[in-house]
């Protein structure tokens, strides 16, 4: 088994085996185990993978165990590179074998955070953190405590007066019996629901303070329906549903079948990360001094040519890398805006690194890319490798980057729908011309919104080409490790590590969605509702698609030309690669008026448990048939019931690969 880029195998590995793991639980199980979310704080400082990732695997088999058996745990793992303390704690309403399950699926979660030093996860039945320091008595963190209002569910009552009132005599009511009572207590009142839950760890009085300043910022929240503190030592919610459980009602004596067969996973999990650990120690022992022998090599030969840059000058140009200056962060580096002293302004990709391997990784983007040109490329001007650091420095792309402009959050501007098809159509233009434009064939393997600039007359520019792969004329495919941006990625490559052109038409195909409809692909929702591919799928086969434009048009597109953009993006999703077009003709069904364009078959979305089953053997060619039936045998869309039906929460499983 190969692992490409260690940097970036190992929050994919952790994810990739938890999610595979939290799916099973979330759908082969009847228990309610309240696993949604509430918040999740990753610490800032960062430290080697190959350092922290042992360390956490020791210490959650341990927390493991306690909280099969006790319903809590708490643990600490000393060592002489850096020590790790954890804690779980299930809320006390939780039965048993619920609690076990909220624990699993938390265990899924945390790891996003490696390998930041610290990481806290909070779910509406449990609590999971990790930290590099003795927090067992912490109650209250002025940094990263936080409040959840939420209104999403929960029943109306009548008049804001009457629910903050209920609300707040609620909040009053449960906190101080908590205090009482050990650091536990539910309650109901006037159709509100609380619950108070401080850790097992937290004194009388250490739960006094923490539950005080909970009361406080919770009541915030009013008069919202549903809301939650989460404080560095307890939780607190309201809600005017019965989020309760009771012990009682558990009927079950012993585990059951869904709780053993997610603890057996969770063992599968942490038993694969060690082989991984070992694996990837033994390589990285094995190749060091092969990377600082190629390092030298390539150090010389740059060194000597118009590519190199002095590390010096372009750190005067970012002004010392002042954060100011700073208009990008991706997986690899940070990117700024610089002057050079000819008045030139640039972009300087200020790189990071977790290991040594980052050698190939580097030099895999200068030597690609740096003689390319074209106009929906970013270009590549030069990099520097003799400072503190290395440094990759590229033309300056005003516009700032795809992603900024589908954000609900942080949007920066309302594209127009001629803007969108002309980005749409540039990047399009752009991977064409990697993949037949040149001698040898170039797969991105990362396109993303965030991975495609948008230039001064909005012209599409792509960007970040750090996982390039080169085809070559005489090559259909590559055998690959997996590396790139999970909601993106094909099922054929991140199933089988079988890497083709039609990956990054794959990829181009989910991007022309979220550009049309104005928001990110969220494959990895705890609900169908979430993905978009299904969104516009459903649509589709009801002859409603153009619902699924982006609101923000207002109705200001042409209707047929949107129509077809969106059937382009559905076909270029296709799970079979055979029925996914080449980027040449993408352009082509884009710019030519009247190019037929074949009918879409289902994309890989859909349900769940049956993935585990069906994916790892012979998914892709049942598809495969089904699909080539379905185009044969009908002429107008129907929807298909008797394919395998997958999602992409289990097809598109969660790295990010971080996010990037």
């Amino acid at each position: 088994m190969q692992f490409a880029r260690s940097s970036v195998s190992f929050p994919f590995l952790i994810k990739w085996v938890m999610i595979l793991l939290a799916n099973f639980c979330l759908d082969c199980t009847d228990a309610d185990p309240r696993i949604s979310e509430a918040g999740q704080v990753c610490g800032r400082n960062r430290t080697s993978p190959s350092i922290i990732i042992p360390q956490y695997t020791k210490e959650m088999q341990v927390v493991t165990q306690l909280v099969r058996e006790h319903g809590w745990g708490s643990y600490a793992v000393n060592s002489t590179h850096m020590s790790i303390y954890a804690l779980a704690n299930c809320y006390q309403d939780l039965p048993h074998n619920d609690c076990v399950q909220c624990y699993l699926i938390s265990c899924s979660k945390l790891p996003r955070c490696l390998p930041a030093v610290s990481g806290r996860v909070y779910l509406d039945g449990c609590f999971l953190r990790y930290d590099y320091y003795n927090f067992f008595h912490e109650t209250t963190d002025s940094v990263e405590d936080k409040v959840n209002c939420s209104s999403s569910v929960g029943r109306a009552i009548t008049g804001q007066h009457q629910l903050a009132a209920a609300a707040g005599n609620l909040i009053h009511k449960v906190t101080k019996t908590a205090i009482a009572n050990g650091g536990y207590a539910v309650e109901q009142l006037n159709g509100v629901y609380g619950l108070a839950q401080c850790w097992r760890t937290v004194s009388k009085q250490g739960c006094r303070e923490c539950l005080d300043k909970a009361s406080k910022v919770i009541k915030g929240c009013l008069p919202n329906r549903d809301a939650r503190a989460l404080i560095a030592g307890c939780y607190l919610r309201y809600s005017t549903h019965n989020f309760l459980n009771h012990r009682s009602q558990s009927t079950s004596s012993g585990p059951r079948k869904g709780v053993i067969v997610a603890i057996v996973l969770g063992m599968t999990a942490f038993s694969l990360l060690v082989l991984f650990i070992a694996y990837a120690a033994r390589k990285k022992s094995l190749k060091r001094k092969q990377e600082l022998t190629n390092l030298g090599k390539k150090w010389s030969s740059y060194k000597r040519s118009s590519l190199n840059f002095k590390y010096e000058n372009l750190e005067k140009a970012t002004n010392y890398f002042d954060p100011s200056k700073k208009v990008g962060q991706g997986g690899n580096g940070s990117v700024y805006k610089g002057t050079l002293p000819n008045g030139k302004v640039v972009a300087v990709k200020r790189l990071f690194f977790n290991t040594r391997q980052w050698v190939d990784e580097f030099f895999n983007e200068v030597n690609l890319i740096h003689g390319i040109e074209h106009k929906n490329l970013v270009k590549l001007l030069g990099c520097s490798i003799e400072g503190p650091e290395s440094l990759l420095v590229y033309e300056f792309v005003p516009n700032k980057s795809l992603d900024q402009y589908l954000d609900d959050k942080n949007k920066i501007k309302i594209l127009s729908w001629e803007e969108r098809l002309h980005i749409i159509i540039g990047t399009a233009e752009g991977l064409a011309f990697l993949h037949g434009g040149l001698e040898m064939r170039i797969i991105h393997r990362d396109i993303k919104s965030s991975n495609v600039l948008v230039g001064e007359n909005f012209d599409a520019k792509i960007a970040d080409f750090g996982l390039v792969r080169c085809l070559a004329a005489d090559k259909t495919h590559l055998s690959t490790g997996i590396a790139g941006t999970l909601g993106y990625m094909a099922p054929e490559y991140l199933v089988k590590g079988q890497l083709t052109e039609k990956v990054d038409v794959y990829s181009y195909g989910v991007l022309v969605l979220e550009i049309v409809c104005g928001r990110k692909n969220n494959s990895l929702a705890e609900n169908d509702s979430g993905s978009l591919l299904q969104t516009v799928w459903k649509l589709y086969t009801t002859n409603q698609v153009t619902k699924a434009l982006d609101p923000n048009l207002k109705d200001d597109f042409p209707l047929e030309e949107a129509s077809k953009v969106l059937k382009v993006g559905l076909l270029c999703t296709q799970a079979s690669v055979t029925l996914r077009p080449s980027m040449s003709d993408v352009i082509q069904m884009l710019t030519t008026f009247g190019q037929p364009i074949p009918e879409p078959c289902q994309p890989p979305f859909l349900n769940s448990c049956r993935i585990i089953t069906s994916l790892v053997s012979n998914t892709l060619s049942k598809l495969d048939e089904s699909c080539t039936s379905t185009i044969e045998n009908s002429s107008n869309m129907q929807s298909s019931s008797d394919g395998p039906h997958r999602s992409d929460q289990e097809i598109l499983l969660k790295p990010s690969v971080q996010e990037t």
